[in-house]
């Protein structure tokens, strides 16, 4: 074979190259047919790496690792009689410390005859040099400096994993068709989606409150309750999707404390905890402070902070009461009930209900409400007939009704009324086997109008 014909062969051999490789060769072939390579590594799968000398040592996850740069001249006689020659070889940031063992590799590869740059290529390309067939063995890196290096390497595996995935296509599951890669997102669960389709799936649930399900939206992963992380949900949705997306994972994680109250202010309602290191048998307890309007109010009776010593108004007191009774003795509801407002301040809202229900109980059997101002009134001795010391306003002790200040004792003379000649009795009307007869009621009426 002429020099004339090998030469055709190596025009040829660029040639497919340059098809094949036109992002690793950064040079034209000149007159002197010497060009250079700039060969990334792309490893087939994520492998370790160990950045390392005498005393440091760091290790990372790469799968794509800075070029080598080559310096390439092909003598007249290669293919047929000699390899090509590699004149010079650098890597970049200076992460391959070991070129002449890779030249050596090289020079191996070529048997006379043959054309060996693609091989070249490839070989360098998937980083066959540094695994020497080990697949489970890490990749090992001597290096002045691990640090720096390590540091270097995971910038640059970070860029060239977004650059190739920018440049491929994907098939999106939620609209079912294909994206560019620049317009789709890649979770951590390496599932793939149209960057639009996620932030209208992820933004409809964040509306709605549902944020349970801001997560991959494969059915494997919605299976496994994995919800998204924050770094995801800011790629996709917007500023104020994202503030309420916080939000609502903040009320979501307060809502499993039962001692959690909103912040009674209808501008605010804010989820407020108890106070930390609070006793639960102090009053303290009920104390609450809005971090956003700085309101302090009780948490029972949502009015007000009104300090640890004083009641509640009476309403709240009674409907924690009632909700506390409504709940069976040991269940979920009662217990929670308890750890919200504190057991020991349930325990004496209790038994001040009981003691105000026993004290009611004596009061209706042992008095008689006075019918003008509902002020009780006890009988020690005398007559039924009572006038209010606070409304003056005269009444039957017996039975309540309300009596003609010029005439009171006509209730009392009056046959048929329920009263006739009980002037002095000590029951009550409700001790009577009768009834009430309408006369009585005629003659209030008629009293009422005079």
């Amino acid at each position: 074979m002429t020099e004339q014909e090998c030469r055709q062969q190596q025009r040829d051999e660029w040639e497919v190259l340059e098809s094949i490789y036109p992002d690793c060769i950064s040079s034209d072939l000149d007159e002197n047919w010497a060009f250079k390579l700039e060969v990334p590594i792309e490893l087939a799968d994520p492998r370790i790496v160990e950045v390392h000398n005498a005393e440091t040592s760091r290790t990372l996850t790469l799968s794509n690792l800075p070029p080598l740069l080559l310096d390439v001249t092909l003598p007249a006689s290669y293919p047929l009689e000699t390899p090509p020659r590699v004149t010079s070889m650098q890597s970049a940031d200076q992460w391959y410390m070991q070129p002449p063992r890779l030249l050596e590799d090289l020079t191996q590869m070529w048997e006379p005859g043959s054309q060996v740059l693609y091989s070249w290529i490839e070989y360098i390309r998937g980083g066959q040099f540094l695994t020497e067939g080990r697949e489970n063995t890490p990749i090992s890196l001597r290096h002045p400096a691990p640090d720096i290096l390590a540091d270097l390497l995971a910038a640059y595996n970070t860029d060239s994993s977004r650059q190739q995935f920018s440049q491929n296509s994907y098939a999106c599951s939620i609209c079912m068709t294909h994206h560019k890669g620049s317009k789709c997102i890649q979770l951590s669960c390496q599932h793939i989606f149209g960057r639009s389709c996620l932030r209208d799936y992820w933004c409809s649930l964040v509306t709605e409150g549902d944020i349970a399900r801001v997560r991959c939206p494969d059915q494997a992963c919605m299976k496994d309750g994995v919800e998204a992380r924050e770094e995801e949900v800011a790629l996709v949705l917007k500023p104020d999707e994202i503030t309420r997306w916080k939000w609502l994972q903040e009320k979501q994680e307060m809502e499993k404390d039962p001692a959690v109250v909103i912040c009674p202010m209808k501008y605010c309602q804010k989820l407020v905890p108890k106070p930390p290191m609070v006793n639960d048998d102090s009053g303290w307890v009920r104390l609450r402070v809005c971090s956003a309007c700085s309101y302090s109010f009780c948490a029972t009776c949502k009015h007000g902070w009104h300090g640890p010593i004083s009641p509640c108004i009476a309403s709240a007191t009674n409907e924690l009461v009632q909700q506390y009774l409504a709940t069976t003795e040991g269940s979920m509801e009662r217990e929670m009930l308890l750890r919200q407002y504190g057991r020991s301040y349930v325990e004496k809202l209790l038994k001040r209900w009981e003691e105000e229900q026993a004290n009611n109980k004596l009061l209706e059997s042992s008095t008689t409400a006075c019918p003008g101002c509902s002020v009780r009134v006890e009988k020690s001795m005398g007559c039924n007939h009572m006038t209010c010391f606070k409304c003056k306003q005269h009444f039957c002790y017996r039975c309540g009704y309300k009596l003609q200040p010029s005439n009171p004792y006509l209730h009392f003379n009056t046959p048929g009324l329920a009263c006739f000649q009980r002037l002095f009795d000590v029951g009550s009307v409700n001790d009577d086997d009768g009834w009430i007869l309408d006369l009585q009621l005629e003659d209030d009426d008629q009293w009422e109008h005079r």
